[in-house]
C-alpha cells in the first residue's frame, strides 16, 4: 500500500515538474518577445507538442529605403519549441488566417513562424501603394523578422512556402542566401516572362490525346450551348450573392470556361468524370462548376487577389488563356490576342518589370544549394518548375501523378522520402527519426 501511494505521488510530482518547466520555458519566451523592438504579440491555442503560440503583430516600414514613408504591421504566427532546435519560416503567398503546423516543421521538430504577405490580410497600411509592392520590399520584410527572432532562436533556419509561397521562398533566397540554411520550395513556379509560354506547351501535351481532346470537347460544347448555360449561371450567381462589374457574368462563364484546363490539371481531376455526351445542361454546369467557378471571376474574388494580381502583371508573370482555337464561339473576350490572366486591381496599368525574374532565372542553376524543389507531374504550375541542374547541391522531387495540392512529403514514395530526409540531415546537422 506505502509502495502503490509513494509511487503515485512521484507519478505527480514528475508530471507538476513537467508542468512547471513547459510553464517556465512559456513565460521565458514571453520575456524574450518583450524585448524586441517592432513586435507585438498575444498568445494563441498551443498546438500539441509545442510550449506556446502566439500571433505576433511586427511593425514594418512601406517603404524599406525611406521609413519616413509610414508602416503597417505584418500579421505572423509563431510556435514555440525550444531556441536551440531548427526554426522553419513559412513564406506565405497570400493570406494567413490561423496558425497550422507545416509537415517540414514536424519533420525537423522545430518551431515554426508562419508569415503572412504584405499587402494581404490584415498585412496592409491603411492605403495600398501598390509602387511598394515588389519583390525587394517583401523579401526585407521576411529578413527583418528573421533577424529579429534570430535574437532568440539560436539553431538552424529553414524557409518554406507553397505555390506563391514557394516562390516568395525562393525569390528571398535569392536576396538574402544568408538568413537560412535551407528553403523548401513546395510548387512554386518561378515564370520567365510576362506570359509564361511554357504553360501552353504543357497544356498541349499533358496526360492522353484523348483526356485533352475530350476537355476541348466539353469546352466547346459550354461555349455552344451558351443559351442554355448561361441561365443556370445566372441562377447559381442569385445563391452565391456574388457580383459581376470587373467582368460581366458572360464574360466571367467564358474565362471560366478557358480556365477549365488549366484548373483541370492543376488539382489532378480525373478524365474518366468529364461528361461526354451530358444528359442535361444541368449535369454539365454542375460539373464545370465544380472545377472551374464563375465566382473566381467575380468581383470578391478579384478584390481579395487585387495584391497578386499586381504582383504577376508588374514582375512575376503569370498565364495567358489562348483564344484561337475557340475564336468563332467566343462573343465576349477578345480573340485578337491571348487573354492575360492578372487582372490588376480597377484595370490599372503595371508595367513589366522582368528584373528579378531574370535575376532568380540566372542564380538558381549556379547557385542555389541547399534548396529542395517539390513538384507534382500533373500540376499545370509544374510547366514553370525551376529547371534541375547540376551545378549545385540541391534536390528535385517530380512526384508522379501528384499535383498543386498532393505533392508533398508525406505523399512522397518511401525511396524519396528518405531522400530528402538524409539532405536534411546533411544540410541542417541534425538526426532525423
Amino acid at each position: 500500500m506505502i509502495k502503490q501511494f509513494l509511487k503515485i505521488t512521484l507519478g505527480l510530482l514528475f508530471i507538476a515538474s513537467i508542468y512547471q518547466s513547459a510553464n517556465g520555458q512559456a513565460n521565458n519566451i514571453d520575456a524574450l518577445l518583450s524585448e524586441l523592438p517592432d513586435v507585438e504579440f498575444t498568445k494563441i491555442l498551443t498546438p500539441e507538442g509545442f510550449i506556446a503560440a502566439y500571433e505576433l503583430r511586427v511593425k514594418q516600414p512601406i517603404d524599406h529605403n525611406d521609413p519616413t514613408k509610414g508602416h503597417f504591421f505584418q500579421r505572423a504566427f509563431l510556435s514555440h519549441r525550444s531556441i536551440n532546435v531548427p526554426t522553419v519560416m513559412v513564406t506565405e503567398g497570400y493570406t494567413a488566417t490561423r496558425n497550422r503546423i507545416n509537415e517540414l516543421t514536424e519533420l525537423v521538430n522545430g518551431n515554426q513562424i508562419i508569415i503572412e504577405h504584405r499587402y494581404f490580410g490584415k498585412s496592409r497600411p491603411d492605403t495600398l501603394d501598390y509602387n511598394y509592392l515588389t519583390i525587394p520590399q517583401l523579401t526585407t520584410d521576411l529578413h527583418h523578422i528573421n533577424s529579429l527572432l534570430k535574437q532568440i532562436y539560436i539553431g538552424k533556419w529553414l524557409a518554406t512556402g507553397r505555390s506563391k509561397g514557394g516562390a516568395t521562398t525562393l525569390f528571398y533566397r535569392n536576396l538574402y542566401p544568408n538568413d537560412v540554411d535551407v528553403s523548401v520550395n513546395y510548387v512554386g513556379p518561378i515564370n520567365k516572362t510576362f506570359e509564361e509560354q511554357r504553360i501552353y506547351h504543357f497544356l498541349d501535351t499533358v496526360g492522353t490525346l484523348e483526356c485533352r481532346a475530350n476537355i476541348e470537347s466539353f469546352q466547346r460544347y459550354l461555349l455552344k450551348n451558351r443559351k442554355h448555360i448561361l441561365p443556370l449561371l445566372e441562377a447559381y450567381n442569385l445563391g452565391a450573392k456574388a457580383t459581376f462589374n470587373y467582368f460581366t457574368l458572360a464574360e466571367a462563364f467564358e474565362l471560366a470556361v478557358l480556365e477549365y484546363p488549366f484548373s483541370f490539371w492543376q488539382y489532378g481531376y480525373s478524365c474518366d468524370d468529364i461528361p461526354k455526351k451530358p444528359a442535361t445542361y444541368f449535369e454539365a454546369v454542375s460539373y464545370f462548376l465544380s472545377i472551374s467557378d464563375i465566382r473566381f471571376f467575380s468581383d470578391e474574388s478579384i478584390n481579395r487577389l487585387a495584391s497578386h494580381y499586381y504582383q504577376s502583371a508588374n514582375e512575376m508573370g503569370y498565364y495567358a488563356f489562348e483564344t484561337t482555337k475557340f475564336n468563332k464561339l467566343i462573343k465576349e473576350l477578345p480573340t485578337d490576342h491571348n487573354v492575360h490572366a492578372a487582372f490588376t486591381p480597377n484595370k490599372m496599368s503595371a508595367p513589366f518589370d522582368d528584373t528579378y525574374l531574370n535575376q532568380i532565372n540566372a542564380w538558381l542553376p549556379e547557385h542555389g544549394d541547399k534548396i529542395i524543389h517539390i513538384y507534382g507531374t500533373l500540376d499545370t504550375w509544374s510547366a514553370s518548375a525551376v529547371p534541375p541542374s547540376d551545378k549545385v547541391d540541391a534536390l528535385w522531387f517530380f512526384m508522379n501523378g501528384k499535383h498543386h495540392a498532393n505533392a508533398l512529403i508525406s505523399t512522397m514514395t518511401p525511396k524519396e522520402k528518405a531522400k530528402l530526409v538524409s539532405a536534411l540531415e546533411r544540410w541542417l546537422d541534425i538526426s532525423i527519426e
